[in-house]
């Protein structure tokens, strides 16, 4: 569920990638202020920055706090492994059912850089992305991507 294989960063062999200074304004904002980093962190995560987006106070909050609740360190060595980890040969070796859902509009980890990509290199593999969701759809379309989740369980 808006997950980042099969890689992240720019390179010779992912030229769609995002390029390491996205990474490194990451690192800068979990090593600095990372309170505020989180709070801002918070809006496009959930897409609160979009136009008729009903995301509470609450939401964003509870994001900073869970935020806030990792190691620092943690956080700051988790930006090089979800950016430059290349789970492509991982993917390929996958031989059970596998779904991939994500928001179309995620501004963290874009879809097609994602998702979609790794969907591609999974056998066999389902595939449902919603319009116009951000990357946190578990929490703002919680109802429908449970509801999916137990229909792809289910068959």
């Amino acid at each position: 569920i808006g997950a980042v294989p099969p890689v992240m960063l720019k390179s010779a062999a992912n030229p769609e990638g995002l390029p390491i200074d996205v990474f490194d304004g990451i690192r800068e904002g979990v090593a600095g202020d990372r309170s505020q980093f989180y709070k801002d962190l918070a809006i496009p995560f959930y897409g609160a920055n979009r136009d008729g987006a009903k995301v509470s106070a609450g939401l964003l909050e509870q994001f900073w706090l869970w935020s806030m609740q990792s190691g620092q360190k943690n956080a700051y060595e988790c930006v090089k492994a979800f950016s430059e980890t290349d789970f492509t040969e991982d993917l390929k070796r996958i031989d059970v059912p596998t779904l991939f859902m994500h928001g179309e509009d995620d501004q963290i980890v874009p879809v097609h850089d994602s998702a979609k990509k790794a969907a591609r290199l999974v056998n066999n593999a389902r595939e449902i992305y919603y319009p116009g969701a951000p990357h946190g759809l578990t929490a703002t379309l919680q109802d429908r991507v449970n509801a999916d989740l137990l229909a792809f369980l289910r068959a």
